[in-house]
C-alpha cells in the first residue's frame, strides 16, 4: 500500500511512514461478537499493509484496544517493530465491560478507580469525565501500554481536549495543555511513548472566536515552551469528510497572522494531519447527492466516493476508517492501491 507523504518541515515527523489508509475501531458494542469482527478485519488489513492502526482507551470499554492487543501479540513482535505503527488516545475515564447501569454505579466507579486512589483530584475532573492531569494521563499511558500489549505508544493523542473548554477559562485549559504537554514529554522520556499529538472533534473546525476553538500554532507553542524545537507533539486529528469540510474549507486556524485552514495551519507549522471520519460515521457510505458521484466517476459505491474525496487532499498524512468487516477493509485497501 502506498504511504502518505507529509512535511518535512519538523524533525519531529514520524520517521514510519504511514499507510495512506489507516484503520480505527472506535464503533461497535463492547461484546464478544464485535472483538471477533476488528480481529478478522485487523489481520486482514494487516496482510494487505495497512500499518496504522488507530484506537483509543475509552473505544468499546477498553476492548478496542485489547483486541488489537491479542492481534499484534500474534503477528509477533517483529513484525510489529517493522510495520505497525500504533496510535492511542486518553482523556476520556474508560470504563470495563459490562458498563455501570446506571449513574449511581458510574460514580462509584470512578471514585474508586480514580478519585480515592489519587490518580485525579475532583477539581480536574470536567462533566464527570473528561481529565488532561498529568498524573491521570500517565495511568493511561501506562494501561493502554497493558491493553495494547507494546513497549511504546507511537503516537500517544490527548483526546478531544477542547471539552475542557466546556468549563474552564480558556487561561486554565492552556495551564492544563501545557503541563500535559509536559507530562507526555516525560513518557517520551522515559520510553512509553514515541511522541503525542491531540485528537479533536470540534476543536479545529469551528471558528477563532467559538469557546471551543483549539490553535495549532497555540499547541505548537505549548510543546516549545515544554521542551523547545525539540518537542515531540508531532499529530493532530480532525474529522474531514464530505459533510464536515471545514478543514479544508474555512479559514479556523492563524499562523503568523495569516488565516489558515487547519489542513493549511498542519502543514505551516510541521505537524501531521491525520483525517478521522472521512465516511461520517458510516452515514456518507450511502445516498450521497448525484453531484458528489459525479465528482468522482470511476468510484463505484457511495462510501469510495467520500473516501476519494479525502484521499484527494492535500496536507493529509492518512486517513483512518473505522473497519470492522473483511470485506469493507478489502474494498477500501483497494481504493489506495
Amino acid at each position: 500500500m502506498p504511504t502518505a507523504a507529509h512535511s518535512d518541515s519538523s524533525p519531529n515527523t514520524p520517521s514510519l511512514p504511514l499507510s495512506a489508509l489507516g484503520i480505527g475501531s472506535a464503533l461497535g458494542a463492547p461484546t464478544d461478537e464485535e472483538d471477533a469482527a476488528y480481529d478478522r478485519a485487523l489481520r486482514r488489513a494487516i496482510e494487505l499493509g495497512v500499518n496504522h492502526v488507530d484506537t483509543a482507551i475509552n473505544y468499546r470499554c477498553q476492548r478496542s484496544e485489547r483486541v488489537i492487543g491479542r492481534v499484534l501479540r500474534d503477528v509477533g513482535n517483529s513484525d510489529r517493530d517493522a510495520r505497525i505503527f500504533v496510535t492511542t488516545k486518553g482523556g476520556y475515564l474508560p470504563l470495563e465491560a459490562p458498563p455501570p447501569a446506571s449513574k449511581q454505579e458510574y460514580r462509584e466507579y470512578i471514585a474508586r478507580e480514580y478519585l480515592d486512589t489519587g490518580i485525579i483530584d475532583a477539581a480536574e475532573l470536567v462533566a464527570g469525565g473528561h481529565c488532561i492531569a498529568p498524573a491521570f494521563l500517565r495511568n493511561q499511558v501506562q494501561r493502554s501500554i497493558a491493553n495494547l500489549g507494546v513497549d511504546s505508544i507511537d503516537i500517544y493523542y490527548i483526546h478531544n481536549p477542547e471539552q475542557q473548554l466546556d468549563v474552564v477559562t480558556r487561561g486554565e485549559f492552556d495551564n492544563r495543555i501545557h503541563d500535559a504537554f509536559a507530562e507526555l514529554e516525560r513518557c517520551v522520556n522515559d520510553g512509553l511513548i514515541q511522541s503525542y499529538g491531540c485528537a479533536t472533534w470540534n476543536g479545529l473546525r469551528v471558528p477563532a472566536d467559538a469557546p471551543n476553538h483549539i490553535s495549532i500554532e497555540s499547541l505548537v507553542s505549548a510543546a516549545r515552551d515544554v521542551a523547545g524545537d525539540d518537542h515531540h507533539m508531532v499529530a493532530v486529528q480532525m474529522p474531514v469528510n464530505l459533510g464536515m469540510m471545514e478543514g479544508v474549507r474555512t479559514p479556523t486556524q492563524m499562523v503568523n497572522g495569516h488565516q489558515r485552514t487547519a489542513l493549511e495551519s498542519a502543514s505551516d507549522m510541521g505537524i501531521v494531519m491525520i483525517a478521522v471520519a472521512p465516511l461520517m460515521q458510516g452515514r456518507l457510505a450511502t445516498n450521497l447527492p448525484a453531484a458528489a458521484r459525479e465528482a468522482f466517476p470511476e468510484a463505484r459505491t457511495d462510501a469510495a466516493c467520500a473516501l476519494s474525496f479525502v484521499r484527494m487532499l492535500p496536507n493529509v498524512a492518512s486517513i483512518v476508517v473505522g473497519m470492522r468487516d473483511v470485506k469493507h477493509v478489502e474494498e477500501n485497501v483497494a481504493l489506495f492501491t
